[in-house]
């Protein structure tokens, strides 16, 4: 069986082939093709949720505030 580690070792010796075959702007071609070709497949097995991704990297909602405002002090005289 094939662990992380073996499939990261197989990618970063591709990416190096790559690298000295086609130079280096073809490897990072090659690297991003093989990465939209992955999500495009995760995505149409349903493995992939983009509400879910968009939601991770959306900027965090604003605080909602009560609608009176901050409490205030008592004035004493």
């Amino acid at each position: 069986m094939i662990t992380r580690k073996h499939y990261a070792a197989l990618l970063g010796f591709a990416f190096v082939a790559a690298w000295i075959g086609f130079g280096f702007g073809g490897a990072i071609l090659c690297a991003l093709g093989a990465a939209v070709s992955y999500y495009a497949v995760a995505f149409l097995e349903g493995e992939v949720d983009l509400a879910e991704l968009q939601a991770r990297f959306a900027p965090p909602a604003p605080a909602a505030r009560s609608p009176g405002g901050p409490p205030r002090r008592a004035r004493v005289r």
